[in-house]
């Protein structure tokens, strides 16, 4: 994947469960302990990767892929109830959160 491109995936994902996800987990101590498990995560399997957009955008290309296949519904993140939120979508908003620290949106 193209740099480019790979950061307006990512500029999207942040659009779509980061912002509401990140947002949420500031306000909830255990949601935000949650999240950064699921950072350090993708920082085993990305290692030196985790600061290169288009291994983070891959990354959560596949996550949003294998829930799809599995039956997840993929719901409203602004109607979501945060603290219940399913795996997969607190490791997209850890994808997110190491976008945004690895400068990559």
């Amino acid at each position: 994947m193209a740099v480019d491109a790979a950061r307006a995936s990512l500029d999207d994902l942040m659009a779509w469960v980061g912002v509401d996800g990140l947002v949420a987990a500031l306000r909830t101590p255990g949601l935000l302990a949650a999240i950064d498990q699921h950072a350090a995560a993708v920082r085993d399997v990305l290692g030196e990767r985790v600061t290169d957009a288009p291994a983070l955008a891959e990354y959560a290309l596949d996550v949003h892929a294998a829930a799809i296949v599995e039956g997840h519904l993929l719901p409203d993140p602004g109607r979501l109830d945060w603290s219940d939120a399913p795996a997969y979508l607190m490791r997209l908003v850890a994808v997110c959160a190491l976008a945004d620290v690895a400068d990559c949106l």
